[in-house]
């Protein structure tokens, strides 16, 4: 049984951008799969959450913006407590927050273009969105963020006509022209190359510090994790048994969260191949949005 921790952090003063408070999922088979979670998430932290299969990474995700709706417990986005809105009210509170997905989740007939400007379609109206009829100033946006994340040459290509990362990254930039406070990423380098998943999580982490996002990423590669977040957040058996920097994962600590194992052999160090975030110079970390 671990132990259950409370982890706090606030941004410029105004509070943390996602609070979260004793949250319980237990689906209709009496399987539990969150048991009293409590966490705070501020303005630019990117926080990994890592943790063996079925320990409720994926629900606790999912049940920040109500895909999955949680037994008890609440759940802040700012000052608003999501929890208890009613789906009319939540459509609204999602547009703050961005979602990014494992299998990319894009519409395959659309083009590049088509598919980020989706990511607006819960600021238009009914017949905008019918006949995909976006203002000026989405799809000028649209098209700074191709640029961003080096797809100024694919605007108009299908979306099953790109690779893995290339889908991800208009997965990225679908997420980011919603303008959301906080980023819900599950998975995002699972199906991807060791390179191609590099390049990725640095792209979000560089984009959460250029906007200020709150970020949450949803990961089972650790080392990848170590190299490139703030923080990190293990949970086991629905609960939160490790929260702290990376450098801070020992063995021990690695074996409260996944059980017993050689982490010594396993355990790389990606400072080794590249310095971790936190620990190069801001000039180094910025990529200009054009």
């Amino acid at each position: 049984m671990g132990v259950r921790l409370s982890c706090a952090l606030t941004f410029h003063g105004n509070g943390p951008v996602l609070r979260i408070e004793q949250l319980v999922k237990q689906y209709p088979t009496g399987d539990t799969a969150l048991r009293g979670v409590s966490c705070t998430v501020s303005e630019g932290e990117v926080i990994a959450l890592i943790g063996p299969s079925g320990a409720g990474k994926s629900t606790l995700i999912r049940c920040v913006n109500r895909l999955v709706e949680p037994t008890s417990g609440k759940i802040w986005l700012g000052d608003m407590e999501i929890t208890s809105l009613s789906h009319r009210q939540l459509r609204r509170v999602r547009r703050r927050i961005g979602m990014i997905f494992q299998e990319f989740a894009l519409v395959e007939r659309l083009s590049v273009m088509e598919n980020i400007l989706s990511g607006r379609l819960g600021y238009v109206n009914f017949w905008q969105s019918w006949f995909r009829r976006f203002p000026q100033a989405d799809i000028d946006q649209a098209f700074m963020l191709l640029e961003r994340v080096g797809l100024s040459e694919f605007v108009d290509k299908r979306a099953d006509e790109l690779s893995g990362g290339q889908r991800q990254r208009v997965g990225i930039a679908r997420a980011l022209i919603q303008s959301p406070d906080l980023l819900l990423v599950d998975e995002p380098t699972a199906s991807l190359d060791p390179k191609t998943s590099r390049q990725i999580m640095r792209l979000i982490t560089e984009l959460a510090r250029e906007r200020g996002l709150a970020v949450i990423i949803n990961i089972h590669d650790v080392p990848l994790a170590q190299m490139f977040v703030q923080r990190i957040i293990g949970l086991r058996s629905g609960e939160i048994v490790y929260d702290g920097p990376p450098d801070s994962l020992t063995p021990e600590r690695l074996t409260d969260i996944y059980g017993a194992e050689d982490w010594g052999i396993n355990q790389m160090s990606g400072a080794e191949q590249e310095p971790n975030q936190h620990e190069l110079l801001p000039e180094e970390l910025l990529v200009t949005a054009a």
